[in-house]
């Protein structure tokens, strides 16, 4: 009897789970353009939308003005990414008056929640489709051209699309997406994910794992597994006993080879185990790096946003983190201004960065997100030009902690998987290290190409770039 990750990995390789994109069978007879907003997951969302519109003979465009089909996949985290898209629908409203037979269409988070205003009271686009109902564009592109109001929101509980090989889009050739779960359980009082993604469920491994091979087959060199909380990944074979949790599909993917490195995002710090943990230092290609957003450094306000986890709690995980993994950088996602912020609060926010000395933080004010727990319980009192100073004050402090942290790797040696040519000088290669960090070198006299990974000499640093020189090439 094979063990479970023999299996799986066995099963994969003869194909059954998993059908690579092979390239469109169809002449393109029509051509759509698509722009994403928001998460990695939508970005890889339009990927499985691309593969299912070549299906039906769309080929991508670059090119707006000669597009057939225009979507938008749009992302309702912030009110700010909300009026970005209008901006944009707008842009294409006016397309359609030298081309009325253009059709325009808005997938993802927005879809649901405002479905009524951009269809009727706006008249902004054709068609509204949500997370769950892409397999459903064909026939809404067929009603929608039609002249009819093309609408399926439905969310589910079984959706993954793990049969879908996604079509990858402005891709560098090297880094790609996985999948490996939709939705959310976790119903945090500031979020809208849990209402526009529905329910969390995991895909199948074999799917997944298969997938990672294709890729790793076709030249990547890198895939970051996806999910709204990876950690919680788990997944059980209907009729069978076998289990999957996050940890063991981590260790399934970095199996495909020592070549191929596996990045994960996003964590929640309440499901990220030890397993976790341990199976990061088990494998030299899985980063070493985690996202664990902390939101508040308050636990009177992390209760109130629902986060199930108190400031001490938070700082042990993060002491554990660096006991198994010292050499591990930690990122972050941080509020300022969620309701009823003292600024006590903010200063407890501020004093948990200085201990988690992180890497990175993706800050923002607080944006009261309509139909959110904390829309419907708490007023949204704090005044915007404190939220917006607090929020200079996150800001400012990460600032000066990034730039402590890429101080310390001065002189410091990495492997470095080379992305693409540096964006300020085509003499030089840009690629990143296991923990990350963006790190431009001189190509010198070396043959190399991106995919190629190469030792590298750190010798100065910014606030967001290590400079080095190569000291060797890596020979597998």
């Amino acid at each position: 009897m094979l063990d479970l990750q023999e299996k799986v990995i066995h099963e994969a390789r003869q194909g059954e789970a998993y059908a690579p994109f092979e390239g469109d069978p169809n002449p393109y007879r029509k051509k759509f353009y698509i722009e994403s907003y928001g998460c990695a997951m939508n970005f890889n969302d339009s990927e499985i939308v691309a593969s299912i519109l070549n299906d039906e003979g769309f080929g991508a465009t670059r090119n707006m003005e000669e597009a057939d089909l225009i979507l938008v996949n749009t992302c309702s985290i912030r009110e700010k990414a909300e009026q970005t898209v209008r901006n944009r629908l707008n842009v294409f409203r006016g397309l359609k008056k030298d081309r009325p037979e253009m059709l325009v269409g808005v997938l993802g988070c927005m879809a649901e929640r405002l479905k009524a205003k951009l269809l009727d009271e706006e008249k902004l686009v054709d068609m509204v489709v949500g997370p769950d109902a892409y397999r459903s564009l064909p026939a809404l592109i067929n009603e929608a051209d039609g002249g009819q109001k093309a609408v399926n929101v439905l969310l589910s509980r079984e959706e993954t699309y793990a049969d879908i090989a996604p079509v990858r889009l402005d891709t560098n050739g090297v880094s790609a997406f996985i999948s490996i779960m939709r939705g959310c359980n976790n119903m945090c009082t500031f979020c809208v994910v849990p209402f526009t993604r529905g329910r969390e469920r995991s895909r199948d491994p074999h799917s997944i794992l298969a997938e990672a091979q294709d890729l790793f087959a076709r030249g990547y060199k890198e895939v970051t597994l996806l999910g709204q909380n990876v950690d919680s990944y788990y997944y059980t074979t209907p009729g069978s006993e076998e289990e999957v949790t996050f940890a063991n599909l981590l260790a399934l993917v970095a199996q495909v080879s020592p070549q191929l490195r596996v990045r994960f995002s996003t964590s929640h710090p309440k499901d990220i185990t030890d397993d976790v943990l341990q199976t990061m230092a088990r494998y030299e290609n899985i980063c070493k790096c985690i996202h664990l957003p902390l939101q508040s450094g308050s636990t009177r306000v992390l209760q109130l946003m629902n986060r199930t986890y108190t400031k001490e709690w938070y700082l042990r995980k993060v002491d554990r983190i660096r006991e198994v993994l010292p050499d591990c950088a930690i990122t972050c996602d941080i509020i300022s201004g969620f309701c009823t912020e003292t600024e006590e609060d903010h200063q407890e926010t501020l004093a948990v960065m200085a201990y988690g000395k992180f890497d990175l933080s993706y800050m923002y004010a607080y944006s009261e997100r309509p139909g959110t727990l904390a829309q419907r319980r708490y007023p949204d009192d704090v005044p915007e030009e404190v939220k917006k100073r607090r929020l200079i004050e996150v800001v400012d402090l990460q600032r000066q902690l990034s730039q402590q942290n890429f101080e310390q790797e001065v002189g410091k040696t990495f492997t470095v998987l080379i992305e693409a040519e540096s964006r300020r000088s085509d003499q030089d290669w840009s690629g990143r290290n296991s923990q990350g960090k963006v790190i431009v070198f001189p190509k010198e006299q070396y043959e190399l190409k991106k995919g190629d990974y190469v030792i590298v000499k750190v010798h100065s640093a910014t606030s967001g770039t290590l400079i080095g020189k190569i000291e060797s090439i890596v020979e597998w």
